[in-house]
């Protein structure tokens, strides 16, 4: 739930020494920028840890009885459904299922097929079938992986690449329905939003592609129910690599599946984010996870029908350690349905690739669980049709959303403007609720004391400069850096701003053409003399003590060049383990907010923020409440371009956000378009507080 007021300030801290006014010399931290970068990466991994370590534990599956189990996976399946985007389940309508043509080989026959999970949503497919079929067949549905397939510029789906696994299939009495994914299928959709494209709104829409690879693979399902050929009650689903991971998401929800054998697409988070894979997974591996749900959960699910899981031994993408921890979690879960025998674990030698010895044991473990016999697997799989030739389309079609589906899969919330009080208090409790149930879920519930290490304090040039490092919570540092006039003894006021890296560097540039030699850990920037003249003209002038703060992640604190890659998958680990970096951040201010009050009651706050920074200064004004100005200086429109939170914009978006600040802080807005904002404005003058709500 969401972190309270009362709760906050049980954080407290004594920071009186903030403003003291006696000087100091410099503090014993000292080092170059490259260690100071590699001590907060280790502190990020400590913190990672230990996370993953809570998320184990909360995650873990109990079974109490066999009675009981169904209403208790209803339950962990609802939460995994609203995690992939999938509540509520987005209505199943037509098919428009058409087969565009038909491929006869000695062995078996091909269909080639497409069919329309929602409207425009194509999936393209191809369906193989024994020949001389006499009665209805046990089915496979084959989910593929990465693999992309180009001729002459066009694709042809990754169904072309997997084909010699359908095609065993059918030579062997099955019937199997290949598709396409979207990422790498005729029509070329996108699996990489975090992951390369910058689209961290996906994060805040509740987005992920798993949710519509898993859609689409229900709807197959669909599909194969309408087909004579097929035998609905003897369904198995297989794939390898992201093919296992959506067999595992498919089977987890749908009860259809009769057998599953997820093939190098499973293992737990403490290898995606401890052992940091995240650079080698696209987006489809992942979803936004509000209750810190682990693998092992996941695949509990499919309990108690026959499951094998299947790996190698020295797979870099799916590690055998976490393989073999999720099978030791979930073997407990059948131990106690009483389904032992109906959990499989293979494991054959090699690394992450598609080889004959992975597939024998899935071969076998479907013919047990669908035919009900083993019987020696005595010819391999191969492909036996040219690719071309299995492509379904000669012209896409043009009412597609393939290629846009991230824009429609999850609706956004459309939040009308409240025309009375009640209205406001309703949508007013409804956001905050949503705050806490997703975005804000995971803060801890209780903190230590803030723990305060003066870094240095030095007066240079008629400015009295001091910094901290603060740890907000264990393996967690911010930066807090204090400037005032030298002479200044009875300030009025205490700005703080919440850096970004380039606020961070402009400030750094000033102050190095004085304060250089205070902190040799600093990286090295080019002072900027004309810069300091004007900060220090400004703390003559405005009579107010100035702080910077710099959240996890920022300026000293950072654990990796911004913008780099590693930046970049350092950050998608977060809403893996139920947070977003944006809204540990925000904790990171209200630590801070809280102590500036402890310390100096009588003083009032102006929070300030620039682009990203003014939303997360946003969201922790209005959770603070006792924040009598805020100032945000070209703040993001929305959370489509900036300020990542889980689901958030499922239920409100940044102008409500400001509508709840405005209750108790004077809000100035800065190089914005005031029409973005107009849900706020009519909420303040709802509550009489216009002149509260300002435009420069």
């Amino acid at each position: 739930m969401l972190v309270s007021a009362e709760a906050i300030r049980s954080y407290a801290f004594v920071m009186a020494a903030l403003f003291a006014l006696t000087s100091g010399g410099p503090g014993a931290r000292a080092a170059d920028g490259e260690s100071l970068l590699a001590e907060n990466r280790a502190a990020l991994a400590a913190y990672f840890a230990r996370q993953v370590e809570a998320l184990t534990v909360e995650s873990a599956v109990t079974v109490t009885s066999a009675e009981d189990w169904p209403a208790q996976k209803a339950a962990y399946r609802r939460q995994l459904q609203y995690s992939l985007g999938l509540e509520p389940m987005p209505a199943r309508g037509p098919l428009e299922a058409r087969i565009t043509g038909v491929l006869e080989h000695d062995e078996f026959i091909v269909e080639k097929l497409h069919f329309q999970t929602l409207p425009g949503l194509y999936v393209t497919a191809n369906l193989y079938l024994p020949r001389n079929l006499a009665e209805p067949a046990p089915t496979i549905l084959y989910l593929c992986g990465h693999a992309r397939r180009v001729e002459d510029g066009v694709s042809l789906g990754n169904k072309t690449a997997y084909q010699r696994h359908p095609a065993w299939f059918a030579r062997h009495g099955y019937a199997c329905l290949i598709v396409d994914t979207i990422q790498l299928g005729e029509i070329e959709g996108l699996h990489h939003g975090t992951h390369r494209e910058g689209m961290w709104w996906w994060t805040s829409r509740g987005y992920t592609p798993a949710g519509v690879e898993a859609f689409n693979a229900m709807r197959a399902l669909d599909y194969l129910e309408t087909r004579k050929e097929v035998d609905a009650g003897r369904i198995g689903v297989t794939g390898r690599s992201g093919g296992g991971t959506g067999t595992l998401y498919l089977a987890a929800l749908d009860d259809r599946v009769a057998a599953a054998a997820p093939v190098a697409g499973i293992t737990d988070i403490r290898n995606h984010v401890v052992d940091f894979l995240t650079p080698k997974h696209c987006d489809c591996n992942y979803f936004p996870n509000p209750w810190r749900i682990d693998y092992a959960r996941i695949v509990s699910l499919i309990a108690p029908r026959p499951l094998l899981i299947v790996n190698t031994d020295r797979d870099a993408l799916f590690p055998l350690d976490g393989v073999q921890r999720v099978h030791a979690r979930v073997r407990d879960v059948y131990d106690r349905l009483g389904a032992t025998e109906k959990l499989g674990l293979a494991v054959a030698p090699g690394g992450h690739a598609d080889s004959q010895l992975m597939q024998v044991p899935v071969f076998d473990w479907f013919n047990l669980h669908l035919k009900g016999k083993s019987v020696p697997i005595d010819s391999p799989a191969k492909s036996l049709v040219e690719d071309t030739a299995l492509r379904v389309f000669e012209k896409l079609p043009e009412d597609e959303i393939v290629t846009r589906i991230h824009e429609k899969f999850v609706p956004a919330a459309a939040v009308a403007i409240p025309g009375s009080i009640e209205t406001w208090t309703e949508q007013r409790a409804a956001f905050l609720a949503g705050l806490g149930e997703h975005c804000f879920r995971n803060w801890p519930a209780t903190l230590e004391p803030l723990d305060i290490e003066r870094v240095f304090a030095a007066e240079r040039d008629g400015v009295y400069l001091r910094a901290w490092r603060l740890t907000a919570e264990p393996h967690v540092h911010l930066w807090l850096h204090v400037a005032r006039a030298a002479g200044l003894t009875e300030p009025e006021r205490i700005n703080l701003i919440v850096a970004d890296d380039q606020t961070w560097a402009n400030a750094l540039a000033a102050y190095r053409t004085v304060f250089d030699d205070v902190q040799p850990a600093y990286p090295a920037v080019n002072p900027d003399e004309e810069a300091f003249a004007r900060e220090r003209d400004l703390l003559e002038t405005s009579k107010a003590v100035w702080a910077i703060l710099t959240p996890r992640g920022v300026g000293p604190g950072a654990w990796a060049e911004p913008g780099s890659a590693d930046a970049v998958h350092l950050r998608r680990c977060f809403p893996i383990i139920g947070q977003t970096l944006d809204g540990q951040r925000v904790l990171d201010v209200l630590r801070t907010l809280e102590g500036l009050r402890q310390a100096t009651p009588d003083l009032p706050v102006t929070l300030i923020g620039r682009k990203e920074m003014a939303g997360i200064a946003l969201y922790a004004a209005a959770l603070h409440g006792r924040v009598e100005a805020l100032r945000l200086i070209q703040p993001p429109l929305s959370h489509r371009e900036g300020v990542e939170l889980i689901n958030v914009l499922r239920f409100m978006d940044l102008p409500q956000a400001l509508a709840l600040a405005i209750e108790n802080s004077t809000v100035t807005l800065e190089e914005t378009d005031p029409e973005a904002w107009n849900y706020a404005q009519a909420v303040s003058r709802l509550l009489d507080r216009e002149a509260y709500l300002r435009f420069e």
